[in-house]
């Protein structure tokens, strides 16, 4: 993993959490407990701050990063498919942002809403509780149902349990 302090802003990652050889978090970032943080993750909190809650999964490739003297928040439970980019905005409890998705500038995304993925959420939009946002940009489509949450939490699980695996699971195979 690739964790660095910049300008006196140092990175805390909280208990179980794991974060990947191959991410890179920089600056004032904080990262709860049982969190998972795959390959090619960039979390930046060089001139702004990034907090993720407890039991998150930041998948592949994902981007986070925020504005100078702003911040971006992510509740707990949240999970940030490969690739998505959040920037500068607030994802509260339980929410999912799909793959590819975009999550722009002082954008809300409330409990329980999903994102769908490669879905761009322009500047400033909100989403409410348990809603689901697709296109470019994202309008709303429809609720988030119980077996939405049921079959999310599986993935959430899994995530939480890719934590715990990785740190004694990952052998170099040598060349």
């Amino acid at each position: 993993m690739v964790i660095f302090e910049f300008e006196g802003r140092i990175p805390c990652i909280g208990e179980n959490s794991y974060i990947s050889h191959d991410a890179t978090v920089i600056g004032k970032v904080t990262i709860g407990t049982n969190c998972y943080v795959a390959p090619g993750a960039v979390i930046k909190g060089d001139y702004g701050e990034i907090r993720i809650g407890d039991g998150c999964s930041v998948q592949d490739n994902v981007v986070i990063h925020a504005r100078p003297d702003e911040s971006t928040t992510i509740g707990n439970n949240v999970t940030l498919g490969h690739g998505c980019i959040v920037h500068n905005a607030t994802i509260e409890d339980d929410a999912v942002i799909g793959m590819g998705a975009i999550v722009s500038d002082y954008v809300t995304i409330r409990r329980w809403a999903v994102v769908g993925e490669g879905a761009v959420v322009k500047a400033r939009f909100e989403v409410p509780e348990e809603k689901i946002v697709v296109g470019v940009p994202a309008k709303i489509i429809g609720d988030v149902q119980e077996h939405h949450k049921e079959e999310l939490l599986r993935f959430k699980r899994i995530y939480r349990g890719l934590a715990r695996r990785y740190p004694t699971g990952l052998r170099k195979i040598s060349d």
